[in-house]
């Protein structure tokens, strides 16, 4: 199984850390194989929550609902890796081989929004990992949390590199309908052999495209994300992946900058010298430069953006192809619709 992530580096919460001697393991090619190609596991997430207050001033939304923890998709550069240090995991091949389901996910929901506190504004299906990752196929708990959120009148957003978000076209038509969705397909390259080793397991970008125009001919408000634009790598692509999301669909377009937090850093650099040696030394100096000097840069405001001659061209370019393709702003949801539905009266009884 190819991941994207070609390392396990050290978990920033342990005080021991433990490596490989790979001088006594060179002529053991199972074992090595094993370690680089492992199988995805699903571990049982006992979360007795499954919705996430956000405090960050950088995002466009308060709540986010994750139904999974890590993510099989694999993307190289993915923020939330160190997420998975929290649970005592690397942030490298273990983000996306140890997944964590949260199997009372819909129900964890219902009673989220149950709560006399509640004042309905629009949740995020997707604020750290992808919720339409190759677990839903057999788990189906954003399915399931979707259902809850149209008996709810809850409006919700849905990020996703996933063309399965499809499969639920039924349940979002009938949502849009009332104005309580918006979904954003993320797409970084229009190139599928570097999509395929920079996003291993996410759908190809044809696949995405075919996604958007699907979910616009279902009348389901969609947008396309360059999440993210890598320096040197894919900024050339801006107009192109524009241009083919607008001819899809799309109806707005947005974009962040590679960032590369704590242990996302040498997941990274380990990916660009093994796939990308050539343009190794370019990405990482463009990268450089839209973050004073360094590779990340944390600073509220600035680290969506980047900063810098390079960071402003790219915002230039991408505002451009905006404005000239005629994309607009999503509409806002619609909270006021919002209700807790009567439960079931069987089900009252044994409450």
């Amino acid at each position: 199984m190819r991941h994207g992530a070609g390392i396990d580096p050290p978990n920033r919460f342990d005080k021991i850390h433990s490596t490989l001697d790979f001088e006594h393991l060179e002529w053991d090619e199972e074992y090595l194989h094993a370690i680089s190609h492992r199988k995805i596991e699903y571990l049982d997430d006992t979360s007795r929550s499954v919705v996430t207050k956000n405090d960050s001033p950088d995002v466009p939304f308060n709540f986010s609902l994750n139904p999974y923890r890590g993510c099989a998709h694999g993307c190289s550069y993915c923020y939330a890796r160190p997420s998975h240090e929290y649970l005592g995991h690397s942030a490298g091949i273990d983000f996306e081989t140890k997944i964590y389901v949260k199997h009372d996910a819909a129900l964890l929901f219902r009673e989220f929004l149950s709560r006399k506190s509640w004042q309905s504004e629009s949740i995020c299906f997707s604020g750290i990992t992808d919720c339409y990752q190759p677990a839903e196929r057999d788990f189906r708990l954003t399915r399931a949390c979707l259902e809850v959120a149209r008996d709810f009148r809850q409006p919700v957003t849905i990020i996703t590199k996933n063309a399965l978000v499809v499969r639920d076209l039924d349940l979002l038509a009938e949502m849009a309908t009332m104005n309580l969705v918006h979904v954003s397909i993320s797409i970084t390259t229009l190139d599928p052999d570097l999509a395929r080793t920079m996003e291993p397991r996410t759908s190809i970008p044809a696949a995405r495209l075919r996604a958007i125009r699907e979910l616009h001919q279902a009348r389901v408000p969609v947008r396309v994300m360059m999440a993210p634009i890598v320096p040197g790598l894919t900024d050339h692509e801006i107009a192109d992946v524009l241009t083919a999301a607008k001819d899809a669909g799309a109806t707005d377009a947005r974009y962040v900058l590679l960032r590369l937090p704590l242990t996302v850093e040498p997941v990274f650099l380990d990916w660009l010298e093994r796939t990308e040696p050539l343009k190794a030394e370019r990405v990482l100096s463009r990268i450089r430069s839209t973050r004073s000097g360094e590779l990340y840069n944390s600073k509220w405001g600035e680290r969506m953006r980047g900063t810098g001659q390079i960071a402003d061209q790219i915002n230039t370019m991408f505002k451009l192809f905006h404005k000239k393709l005629g994309f607009q702003n999503l509409a806002p949801l619609d909270a006021s619709r919002f209700r807790v539905p009567d439960r079931p009266r069987q089900q009252r009884l044994f409450e």
